[in-house]
């Protein structure tokens, strides 16, 4: 009899997965050998169109994800079901339908009445409304951005909401670069901090089917070693961090390149060892434009306005980043300059994102030619992108 239960709830999950109608699937009362593991959540995921089931392990410290085509998802909720878990509730558009075991092996099946009148999106779109999820997350909880609840503390909004939009464009810009496609994927966050948002694209990526390796930069030693405490709590083999400098740090081989709020300079080093590693995406969010202030002079038109010195900041800024942009489009990147996330979140909200041509790459010599008169209009004498290099 317990055969014959198990084998009807197994129907009905295949059949309600090939009629589009599976929202969900709870596999509850776990027993055996794995004392901390509570439960596992089953969602539908499409990862490059392809259809996949999403496995979400719940540990007491820790959650495991794991994305199995259709076919052996089923077949692993059968092997779980009565064996390693004595409860599963199923969900769909039709009805609701629960087994669960007794401790001698026999099941019992309960059908009722539908929870959900609509499917999950299993795919891009769902991830565009929120790419980073609070509830049961085990780094959030532990670097203060949620509560025990799964919960965002208060204020902490905006650093969840600016962790989201990241993840969010790098997504998007995976998506357009030669990384497409990819089963794997190696970064490089330089200058991490307290490594919030390389957590986040190492999640994303692994959550998306991607096998990712990802390497967080940091001076400070406090912060690496909480970091790397934190990776092995949420059981993130793949992510580790390393104590070094942007301008001293040599990157192996990388396909992404991150560089976030690193200060004057140090984005001009970020994106130069982006260039020169390879990278298929480079992504970087300046602050402290300090370089270019003190070199421009003020052509006719502009004297009236840059003999403010909030104007002339503002004007410096522009014109670095304008120059760094040229720099990567002569360097064969299709780059944009754009808002990541309101000024009401962060002032330093400006992002540099650079993806290697996958068809014909920019003219390289028109980069050159406006990067030329640019500096000469503002008579720029030196920009550290370009003496980096002009130096290899």
């Amino acid at each position: 009899m317990a055969e014959a239960n198990l084998e009807q709830f197994i129907a009905a999950l295949e059949a309600s997965l090939a009629a589009g109608s599976f929202v969900k699937l709870t596999l509850a009362k776990p027993r055996g050998a794995e004392a901390d593991l509570k439960n596992v959540y089953v969602r539908p995921l499409a990862v490059r169109g392809e259809a996949r089931l999403s496995f979400l392990s719940r540990y007491r410290t820790r959650d495991v994800v794991k994305n199995r085509p259709v076919p052996e998802g089923v077949a692993a909720v059968r092997e779980l079901l009565g064996a390693r878990f004595l409860g599963g509730h199923l969900f769909t558009l039709e009805n609701d339908l629960r087994i669960e075991f007794n401790r001698r092996g026999e099941a019992r099946l309960v059908r009722g009445r539908p929870t959900f009148k609509e499917a999950a999106t299993a795919g891009h779109e769902r991830r565009k409304r929120r790419a980073v999820e609070p509830r049961g997350n085990v780094y959030l909880r532990a670097l203060g951005v949620t509560d025990e609840r799964g919960e965002v503390r208060a204020g902490a909004g905006d650093k969840f909401r600016q962790i989201n939009r990241f993840v969010e464009i790098v997504g998007d810009l995976v998506a357009s670069s030669p990384l497409a496609g990819r089963e794997g994927v190696s970064v490089v966050d330089m200058g991490a901090g307290k490594g919030y948002l390389t957590f986040a694209v190492y999640d994303f990526l692994e959550r998306a089917g991607v096998r990712a390796e990802v390497m967080g930069v940091e001076a400070r030693a406090e912060l690496v070693e909480l970091c790397n405490r934190v990776a092995a709590e949420a059981g993130f083999a793949r992510l580790r961090f390393v104590r070094g400098l942007i301008e001293e740090f040599e990157p192996p081989p990388t396909d992404l390149l991150i560089a976030l709020h690193a200060c004057d300079t140090a984005t001009d080093d970020a994106l130069y060892k982006g260039v020169r590693a390879g990278a298929s995406v480079i992504i970087t969010a300046p602050c402290c434009h300090k370089e270019l202030r003190p070199q421009l002079a003020a052509p006719g038109p502009l004297r009236a306005v840059l003999r403010h010195g909030i104007l002339l900041e503002r004007e410096a800024e522009a014109v670095t980043d304008s120059l760094r942009a040229l720099l990567l489009e002569a360097a064969g990147y299709r780059v944009k300059v754009f808002e990541f996330i309101s000024t009401e979140h962060t002032r330093k909200n400006t992002m540099i994102a650079g993806v290697l041509a996958k068809g014909a790459p920019p003219d390289r010599d028109e980069a050159l030619a406006q990067f030329r008169q640019l500096k000469e209009f503002y008579g720029v004498r030196r920009q550290r992108l370009e003496t980096l290099l002009c130096e290899t």
